[in-house]
């Protein structure tokens, strides 16, 4: 799978690693409905840092189609709200 994280480039990753992105994908979730800042802030950068672990970087002048977008390091918590909707990063 391909994830592009905003501001940064994309990542290609294996699909045995969807697990554990979407139980960050979940907490994340339940942070945002919560309003909870910081918890989002943490969970955010552990989701962002495990893609960025469990991935291998593409060349900054590959372009393959992205299955996931990622908000970049710094989105704020309402930012990321309105691109979602009511539904999490990672497709349940």
């Amino acid at each position: 799978m391909i994830v592009r994280i905003m501001g940064e480039g994309q990542v290609r990753l294996d699909d045995s690693h969807f697990a554990e992105l979407n139980a960050l994908d979940d907490e994340l979730l339940a942070e945002m409905e919560s309003g909870d800042e910081e918890g989002f802030r943490r969970t955010l950068g552990a989701l962002l840092d495990a893609v960025r672990r469990l991935g291998t970087a593409l060349p900054d002048d590959a372009l393959e189609p992205s299955e996931l977008i990622l908000p970049s390091p710094g989105a704020s918590l309402e930012e990321v709200r309105e691109m979602l909707g009511d539904e999490g990063l990672i497709p349940g």
